[in-house]
């Protein structure tokens, strides 16, 4: 994959790239929207603790087609305020910690999801060899 982050407009304002190009002959995985739902059925007051376990769930789906975070192309982000921001980037950061090449990035504030509890949505596009 190549990051595409062209000198003729200004560079990415946090750990993402413009675009990415996936060659030809990749597998792509495409996930669901992941909340913040821990495997007990608990969800965690903070935007923070809700992304962790919604890039934790995203993880394991990566591992079941035989990928890793690094072969994330794009990361789409929903949460219900502003506030929730830094949480969720901090824990996008974390994710990506180790990864060479940075994914695309979407991040869109909503209005809710299908329960008020919930206050971050996180979906993923991947591809590997």
């Amino acid at each position: 994959m190549r990051p595409l982050n062209p000198v003729a407009i200004a560079p990415p304002f946090a750990r993402y790239s413009h675009g990415v190009e996936v060659p030809a002959g990749h597998r792509i995985v495409r996930t669901s929207g992941q909340l913040g739902l821990a495997q007990d059925g608990t969800v965690p007051q903070g935007a923070r603790e809700q992304a962790d376990i919604c890039f934790e769930n995203i993880r394991h789906i990566l591992a079941e087609a035989g990928m890793m975070p690094e072969d994330v192309v794009h990361v789409s982000a929903f949460v219900t305020d502003r506030d929730h921001m830094d949480g969720y980037m901090a824990a996008r950061d974390a994710f990506l910690a180790e990864a060479e090449r940075l994914p695309s990035s979407t991040l869109l504030i909503v209005s809710g999801f299908t329960r008020p509890d919930f206050v971050v949505e996180i979906e993923v596009w991947a591809a590997a060899p």
